[in-house]
């Protein structure tokens, strides 16, 4: 499975804090930890010094290997606060004070952040009075979040409504919450008594969540590394081919594929697999004129059928 620049970036992310710890770690062990093949982290290494704080080269990342070894010389230099600008400070502030009031945070997380907003308003002085005048609030999802995880402390039952994006349709399930976890949005991962397997569920597609009194009661499962994604299709899976010009090219950021194959006119023709072959007719209307669906034949026929009918819609 190939993996993405956004699966990139996040373990780049990560790999700075862990390489911060551990001076001198052996290429090896890194590997194991990131759940990646030497060649991958190699890779990784080889972009990391020429990340840090700005383009000026005394606060890039030096980082090098000797092949058995990961050595990082200057990391109390790249770890020197950073000023915020203007809009930087505002942009914080009123994105954590719109957090600190969401429903279900709990106490310690909501004091820890209260407390960074104090200092951030103490070092921000003019940006700190023009950010009190902007409010952002949350809706839905605060208040299904808050219900999953008084599931989760409690250990009960959930009742939800839920969207299946490639089907269009609402889903009535009850679920035994597991844990919640955030990756661009939050999910919530749990045992479907509808399925009766393992699931996860976006939190802004679930309509409408009841606690039950019924206690939670998931069958003995191991957690997964989520470090790859949450989200990875099985070898197994469906084999769907989709070619994209130049424009459509984001596609192979954005979502796990097995090979990306370049084309003449400067787009890729892109292997993804995935248990719902039909949940990518999505896809392919996005891509518009910028990409089409090659295979399987039936699923190409079915993505031309479903445009020319939105078409139809519009003209009528």
């Amino acid at each position: 499975m190939m993996s993405t620049a956004i699966d990139q970036t996040r373990r780049m992310l990560s790999l700075v804090t862990y390489l911060r710890e551990r001076p001198g770690a052996r290429v090896s062990e890194v590997a194991r930890a990131f759940g990646v093949s030497e060649r991958q982290l190699r890779g990784d290494l080889s972009v990391l010094p020429m990340c840090g704080t700005s383009f000026r080269g005394g606060d890039l990342l030096d980082i090098e290997s000797d092949g058995e070894r990961i050595w990082w010389h200057n990391p109390d230099d790249v770890a020197q606060p950073l000023r915020l600008a203007a809009d930087e400070a505002t942009s914080l502030l009123v994105a954590a004070r719109a957090v600190a009031k969401l429903p279900g945070l709990r106490d310690r997380d909501r004091e820890a952040l209260t407390r960074a907003v104090a200092k951030l308003e103490a070092a921000a002085v003019d940006a700190a009075d023009g950010s009190a005048r902007v409010g952002v609030t949350f809706e839905a999802e605060g208040d299904v979040f808050a219900e999953a995880d008084r599931a989760l402390t409690e250990r009960r039952r959930l009742w939800i409504q839920y969207y299946v994006p490639g089907r269009g349709e609402l889903t009535e399930r009850e679920v035994d919450p597991i844990r919640l976890v955030t990756e661009g949005h939050t999910y919530l991962e749990a045992w479907c008594r509808l399925s009766e397997d393992r699931r996860i569920f976006r939190l802004d597609r679930i309509a409408e969540i009841k606690v039950l009194d019924t206690p939670a009661d998931p069958p003995p499962l191991e957690l997964r590394d989520l470090s790859e994604g949450l989200v990875r299709p099985a070898a197994d899976d469906p084999l769907v081919v989709v070619e994209v010009g130049p424009a459509g090219r984001w596609v192979s950021e954005y979502y796990p594929h097995e090979s990306a194959e370049e084309l003449p006119d400067g787009g890729l023709r892109i292997g993804l697999r995935s248990p719902d072959p039909a949940g990518l007719l999505r896809l392919a209307l996005r891509l518009g004129a910028d990409g089409r669906i090659t295979e399987p034949a039936e699923l190409a026929e079915q993505a031309r059928r479903t445009a020319a009918e939105a078409l139809a819609g519009y003209a009528e």
